[in-house]
């Protein structure tokens, strides 16, 4: 299924969505307008907001406000990959230059400040209380997702545990966030709201499981990235674990010393060590237990249009090839 198809229950929602985040990124501040629309216009999925418009609808919610929240969650999602982009110090994002690339350092880190505080004025706006715990504690966990893995970095030492804490903190963190919204917006009990979140912190952990995946394995041109980005950077990711666990002493040695050194000098070995321990299916069918997990969280909602697209949507996190 396309992602067209997908958000069909939706589409006049992410048309309006798109008048907002139009809207709302406007600065008098030219060089603001110009990096904002640059990465806002550079494509992407829009899995986050699209989640806060499925949960609304799937909990009933008859307002305006899932709106401005999907575009909060968009706002926050971009600002940390502007900041990602920097420290990552990344050239491409979605077969485009990275903003940073475009229009340096230093303008991507406050345009990224200024996404961020946008979206506190705009939470704030919804005058929710619980709106903006959910908002304030999702954008503090992901920060501290970047800084665990950060310290992940060049560490060949560390565990699937860790590996998956980062993948909590860092990605999934906001898809739960998501979620969790359409339930306080349409007024769920308390149960069917934690299912809710339940179903997004799984779908993001697949979602960057995949994603994971496709660094080894992806079509440049489909996923916008090079492959063995991650490698470069030396980020331990679940493939290479599964590498140092299952392969011979000479391919987790192999492994190990990539990781330590970054680069792709050993990119052709690597990817033989990888394809050779399975380590693709492995990571795959880690991610396709957690959507598994996802789809049972949604029993508890009534049947609807949207809950049938958050199953499509748990269906695509993990056979996408972009």
């Amino acid at each position: 299924m396309s992602l067209s198809q997908l958000y069909a229950p939706i589409a006049e929602d992410m048309k309006a969505l798109d008048a907002v985040i139009r809207e709302r990124l406007y600065s008098d501040v030219v060089l603001i307008r110009q990096v904002a629309e640059y990465i806002i216009g550079s494509g992407g999925k829009r899995l986050r907001p699209a989640m806060v418009l499925f949960t609304a609808g799937a909990a009933g919610y008859q307002g305006k406000n899932h709106l401005e929240l999907a575009a909060v969650v968009e706002f926050i999602h971009t600002a940390t990959l502007l900041h990602d982009d920097v420290v990552d110090e990344s050239e491409l994002r979605r077969g485009n230059k990275t903003a940073n690339a475009m229009f340096g350092n230093a303008a991507s880190v406050l345009v990224g400040d200024f996404l961020y505080s946008r979206a506190f004025q705009m939470m704030v706006g919804v005058d929710d209380i619980r709106v903006m715990r959910v908002l304030a504690d999702a954008t503090n966990i992901i920060a501290e997702g970047e800084v665990l893995q950060l310290l992940n970095c060049n560490d060949a030492d560390v565990e699937v545990e860790g590996y998956l804490r980062v993948i909590r903190y860092k990605t999934a963190k906001l898809f739960e966030a998501a979620a969790r919204l359409g339930g306080i917006l349409g007024g769920l009990p308390a149960e069917q709201e934690e299912s809710l979140a339940a179903f997004g912190m799984h779908i993001g952990t697949a979602f960057q499981l995949i994603d994971d995946v496709l660094d080894y394995s992806g079509n440049e041109a489909a996923t916008g990235k090079h492959v063995g980005d991650d490698l470069a950077e030396g980020k331990p990711t679940l493939p290479l674990i599964h590498v140092m666990k299952h392969g011979t002493p000479e391919q987790a040695a192999l492994v190990r010393k990539a990781i330590e050194n970054g680069g792709l000098d050993e990119l052709d070995a690597v990817m033989a060590a990888i394809h050779e321990t399975g380590a693709l299916e492995a990571t795959r069918a880690v991610a396709v237990a957690e959507a598994e997990l996802a789809l049972k969280a949604l029993d508890c909602l009534p049947p609807s249009v949207y809950k049938e697209s958050l199953i499509n949507l748990s269906n695509f996190a993990v056979a996408r090839e972009y």
